[in-house]
C-alpha cells in the first residue's frame, strides 16, 4: 500500500500567499494604471504640461464622479441603471435656472442636487420599501428620469455662468488643475464617509443583509441613504460636464451608466456588495478615460473607434475580474 503524505505550505510562505491574495485587487488596478499612463505619456506628447493635465483631468472628473456615485450603491449590494440620467435630468434642470447669469448659480446649482438627490430617494423608496429588482427597478426609472430631461431641455442648449467654466480649466500653483482638485475633495469625503458609522453600514448591508440587520443595522434605512447619497453624487457629476461644455445636453449622461459600471469593476469593486471602494472607482474612471483617450490618439479611423474602445475596456474589465477572483479566493478583498 503506498504511503501518501500532503504535506503543508510553511507558516511564512503560507501568509505572503496570503498577503499577496489581499492586495491582488490593488495590485492588478495598479498595474492596469501604470500601463495605461504611460501609454498615454508616449502617444500624447503634451500629456504632463498643464494644459493636458487639464484636459485630461477635466474628462475625467464627471466619469470618476458618477463612478463614485455607483460604488456607493453596489457596496450595499444594489445597483442603479438610471444613474446616468439622472446626471441628464440634475444638469439640465441646472443649466436652465441658470441661464448663463452668475447671479443664479447658488440657486441653479443647489436646484439640481437637490434634483439628484431626489431621483436617488426615489430609486431607494422603491427598492427598499417596495422590494423590487434593483437591477429591472432603475432601469425602469431610468425612462422616467430621461423623459423629464427632455420635457425640461428638448434640445442641447442653455448656458453656463463664465465664473463656473473659466474656474474649471484654472490650473492651481501652475500643476495641479482644478478639476485634479476636486476630484481630490471627492477622494477626501469617500475616506471621512468610509471612516463614519454610515460608511460601515454599506459593507455591513452589502456583505450579508441578514447579518446586518441582526447585528442591529437599519439595512433599510441604509439602502434608502446609498441611493440618495448616489443621487447627490451624481448630480454633481452633472455639474461637472456642465461645466466642461459649458452648455446643456439632453443625452449627455446616457453613456455614463455602464461606464460607471466598468469603472468599479476595474477598480476592485464586487458587484455583489461588501467589498471595494470609491478609490478605486476613481482610479478605475481614469483608467477607462485614457484607453479611450489612447484609440483617440492612436489614429484609429473613427467608425471604427467603438469597435477598437469597446474590446479594450472588456480586456480591461476582464483582467481586472480574473485578478479580483484570484485575490477574493486567497484573501479577503482590499478595501480602498
Amino acid at each position: 500500500m503506498t504511503d501518501v503524505r500532503t504535506t503543508s505550505p510553511p507558516a511564512g510562505t503560507a501568509a505572503a500567499r496570503s498577503l499577496l491574495g489581499a492586495r491582488m485587487p490593488t495590485l492588478a488596478t495598479a498595474a492596469l494604471l501604470v500601463i495605461t499612463v504611460t501609454a498615454a505619456a508616449v502617444m500624447q506628447s503634451n500629456f504632463f504640461t498643464p494644459y493636458g493635465l487639464t484636459s485630461n483631468f477635466a474628462t475625467i472628473l464627471p466619469i470618476a464622479t458618477v463612478a463614485v456615485a455607483q460604488t456607493l450603491i453596489v457596496l450595499t449590494g444594489g445597483i442603479d441603471l438610471s444613474i446616468g440620467t439622472i446626471v441628464t435630468l440634475s444638469s439640465v434642470v441646472t443649466v436652465q435656472l441658470m441661464d448663463g447669469d452668475p447671479a443664479r448659480v447658488p440657486l441653479a446649482l443647489a436646484a439640481g442636487l437637490l434634483t439628484g438627490a431626489g431621483c436617488g430617494l426615489f430609486n431607494g423608496l422603491i427598492v427598499a420599501l417596495l422590494r423590487l429588482q434593483p437591477i429591472v427597478a432603475t432601469f425602469a426609472t431610468s425612462f422616467v428620469f430621461g423623459g423629464l430631461a427632455l420635457l425640461v431641455l428638448p434640445s442641447p442648449g442653455g448656458s453656463v455662468a463664465p465664473v463656473i467654466t473659466d474656474g474649471f480649466r484654472q490650473v492651481i500653483a501652475l500643476v495641479l488643475p482644478v478639476p485634479a482638485l476636486l476630484l481630490l475633495v471627492l477622494w477626501l469625503a469617500w475616506r471621512l464617509l468610509r471612516a463614519h458609522r454610515a460608511g460601515q453600514y454599506l459593507y455591513a448591508v452589502g456583505g450579508g443583509a441578514g447579518a446586518a440587520y441582526a447585528s442591529a443595522v437599519p439595512v433599510t434605512q441604509v439602502r434608502i441613504l446609498a441611493y440618495t447619497a448616489g443621487g447627490l453624487v451624481a448630480a454633481l457629476a452633472g455639474i461637472a460636464l456642465l461645466a466642461n461644455s459649458g452648455a446643456g445636453d439632453p443625452f449627455i449622461g446616457n453613456e455614463l451608466t455602464l461606464g460607471s459600471i466598468a469603472a468599479l469593476v476595474i477598480g476592485g469593486t464586487r458587484l455583489r456588495g461588501g467589498a471595494g471602494g470609491a478609490g478605486g472607482a476613481i482610479v478605475g474612471a481614469v483608467i477607462l478615460t485614457l484607453i479611450q483617450n489612447l484609440v483617440f490618439f492612436a489614429g484609429v479611423p473613427t467608425d471604427a473607434r467603438e469597435l477598437v474602445n469597446g474590446a479594450i475596456t472588456i480586456v480591461a474589465i476582464a483582467l481586472a475580474g480574473l485578478l479580483t477572483a484570484r485575490g477574493t479566493a486567497t484573501g479577503e478583498g482590499k478595501v480602498t
